[in-house]
């Protein structure tokens, strides 16, 4: 905060310079005229001498005009180049008290209007914290330097469960909610704080936070992952291993705690074969779909088209939604083309091939480039979304 100060010690010295500057310039003004003053009187006190020794008899007239003339233009000489006498309308106390006041307003209503609070908080962020409880006294001050801020408060609760603080992470998490509305993954961290807080006991507030955030987002990992532990604590084996596998497909396979959950799938496997249950079969997982299609030109389109004009070709269910499932853009320039459509083409999550057993594929050329409208268009047959023979689509008709 050093260089702060001194910047605005800087700032205030160049406000007062504004002050002092015609305060100062006023006393050089007095002094011009104080020297004025004296050379005035001077000259009366020469034209008096001479006045005396033309009375005695020692002057004529004409020495007494030289001599008077010889001194007014000494006075002249004297006197010029001194600017006019300025006249001050706030007297010379007033700057003065503005030089003082200056300062002591602009430090206090700083202090009152003025964030040194945030700026020393963004000093200390710059630089890397020593230990846990240093980041937590920082993240702490943030938030109460900005309590709107719900970034702040996330990190600050993520903080908390870190230190085993569960009940402070639960109020934080909370306020995070209101501030941010609520989110799954907001929800989710709420929840397992709460379960901690509690002495890991499954209440009705902990349901409903995991059942409104895994209803937003079924992949919602910690309320999964939350899932999976009370499940276990109350030995519910299978609904563990179920919700532990639900989360281990989340996660990415270089994720460091794929271990941790694995041995947790397997403690919980054994648990339940020891008290003479049996592991369900996690039901298959659906196959990803994958159409291969070749699309080409009638040739007596050939003439009526530009290269240039886009080229849509996608798939979209027969009994369902009419926004495609999956889709791809060409020219009409790359036709003839063979475009694969799949399950990662999908234009919405929820919208995926392999959600829809039977699906009609289109191609549609639009020299405006619009996917729902254009000049020509071809459509194929339906067929199963399984299909894994490569489909032929040749775009033959004006589109209406």
């Amino acid at each position: 905060m050093i260089d702060f100060w001194l910047a605005a010690g800087l700032l205030l010295l160049v406000a007062l310079s504004f002050l002092l500057i015609p305060v100062l310039r006023g006393r050089r003004a007095q002094l011009e005229e104080d020297r004025t003053a004296l050379n005035v009187a001077l000259y009366q006190e020469r034209v008096a001498e001479l006045q005396t020794q033309q009375e005695e008899g020692v002057l004529d007239a004409t020495q007494m005009d030289t001599g008077r003339a010889e001194a007014a233009r000494e006075l002249l000489a004297d006197t010029e180049g001194v600017e006019a006498p300025r006249v001050s309308r706030l007297g010379k106390p007033w700057p003065l008290l503005a030089a003082i006041l200056v300062p002591v307003l602009g430090l206090g209503l700083y202090l009152h209007f003025g964030a040194s609070d945030k700026v020393e908080l963004t000093r200390e962020f710059s630089q890397a914290p020593q230990s846990m409880e240093e980041m937590t006294r920082r993240l702490e001050r943030a938030v109460a330097a900005q309590p709107d801020s719900a970034e702040g408060l996330y990190f600050l609760g993520r903080t908390y469960m870190a230190q085993d603080r569960p009940g402070d992470a639960a109020k934080i998490f909370e306020r995070t909610v209101n501030l941010a509305g609520r989110q799954p993954e907001l929800l989710g961290q709420w929840a397992q704080a709460q379960y901690f807080a509690d002495g890991k006991k499954w209440s009705d507030k902990v349901q409903a936070l995991t059942d409104e955030a895994l209803k937003a987002d079924p992949k919602e990992v910690t309320s999964l992952g939350l899932l999976g532990i009370a499940a276990f604590e109350s030995q519910r084996y299978q609904d563990a291993i179920d919700y532990w596998n639900r989360l281990l497909v989340q996660l990415p396979p270089e994720d460091s705690s794929r271990a941790a959950l694995q041995g947790g799938i397997t403690r919980a496997t054994e648990k339940l074969e020891a008290s003479g249950g049996k592991v369900a079969q996690a039901p298959a997982a659906k196959v990803a779909a994958l159409l291969k299609v070749r699309v080409d030109l009638a040739p007596e389109l050939k003439a009526k088209v530009q290269p240039g004009d886009s080229v849509f070709i996608f798939a979209r269910a027969t009994a369902g939604p009419p926004a495609p499932l999956a889709a791809k853009r060409l020219t009409v320039a790359d036709l003839p083309a063979t475009v694969e459509l799949g399950d990662a083409d999908a234009m919405m999550p929820q919208l995926k091939l392999s959600n829809f057993p039977e699906v009609q594929l289109v191609a549609r050329i639009s020299r405006a480039g619009k996917p729902t409208a254009g000049e020509w268009i071809g459509r194929s047959q339906p067929l199963a979304s399984s299909t894994t023979a490569q489909q032929t689509l040749t775009i033959d008709s004006p589109d209406k």
